[in-house]
């Protein structure tokens, strides 16, 4: 079972010809809304990746909540670890610009609310995945570490949005998955500057415990044990939208650990999961299906 303990978003999508500077107005060519948030994104790309999942967080009593929620329930994401608050339900405000990058406002409502206490409905056993984000209090992720230890469970961390105040707790995670912004910032914080990246995400891991560190990007993803590096190609495509393509990694990274894949065969299966879904626009909508992924990944060879 996948545990993902985190948040739950309707996105709010303009398209633009290109992302504005500071201070600059630019026009949209079309609008539209879809669920999102980096923890039910990531709840719904394991289940497409074909693992069981529950997810542990909470929405909004309000007109977002059932829309926020709709592809979990198609997926059949367990979502009795889900609670109401009277806090709006999470949104993002994307823009995405024609070249496919995009930036991003979050603004938490009920993902705030999520705290240690609701880690009771995880209901975590040994060999559980427990996949966590920081969208949610840094308290809450901390104690899901704890608790994940304690039972067994593999614990996959993925590092964004970038908090300073979460270097603090990498050192407990099996897994931390970072794109390259966010490693570099984790390595200052982790005084690991000084050194190209290929160097540094080799320091990464002993500081980070048992952790691995796998950046990931448009050159493929690297990950780092204390015993081993690793480097898988990325598939070549033309993005669409970027956006949930991290989200969709690592769900797909949490269920190939699940089934029992090696840590390399995780990464090259979570690689070409996180590109295809930059060829469709959205974040939810974009995330392939297992059957797709594994043909990208045949066809790649």
């Amino acid at each position: 079972m996948i545990i993902v303990v985190g948040s739950i978003n309707l996105d709010l999508i303009a398209n633009v010809d290109r992302l504005p500077s500071p201070g600059e107005t630019v026009s949209g060519s079309s609008f539209k809304t879809a669920p999102g948030g980096k923890g039910a994104n990531q709840a719904l790309a394991a289940a497409r990746a074909g693992a069981q999942v529950r997810m542990v967080g909470a929405v909004g009593k309000d007109n977002f909540a059932p829309e926020a929620l709709a592809l979990l329930r198609e997926a059949k994401v367990d979502l009795s670890g889900v609670g109401e608050t009277f806090a709006s339900t999470g949104t993002a405000l994307i823009m995405v610009g024609d070249d496919g990058e995009n930036i991003i406002a979050v603004v938490p409502g009920a993902n705030a609310s999520v705290v240690p206490g609701d880690l009771s409905k995880a209901f975590l056993t040994k060999g559980d995945v427990v996949l966590l984000q920081h969208e949610i209090p840094l308290a809450t992720v901390d104690a899901a570490l704890d608790q994940a230890r304690a039972a067994g469970a593999i614990t996959v961390l993925n590092t964004a949005p970038f908090h300073a105040g979460a270097a603090a707790f990498l050192g407990k995670a099996d897994y931390a998955v970072a794109n390259e912004t966010e490693f570099d910032l984790y390595g200052e914080a982790l005084a690991l500057k000084g050194r190209d990246r290929a160097a540094r995400i080799r320091d990464y891991a002993p500081n980070t415990g048992r952790s691995s560190g796998a950046p990931r990007g448009g050159e493929g993803g690297r990950a780092a044990t204390p015993s081993e590096f690793l480097t898988v190609a990325a598939l070549q495509i033309t993005p669409v939208d970027t956006v949930g393509a991290g989200d969709t990694f690592c769900g797909y990274f949490a269920a190939g650990l699940s089934s029992g894949l090696t840590l390399e065969q995780a990464l090259a299966r979570a690689g070409a999961a996180g590109s295809l879904a930059c060829l469709k626009p959205g974040a939810q909508p974009a995330i392939p299906l297992a059957k797709d992924v594994d043909q990208a990944l045949q066809q790649a060879r």
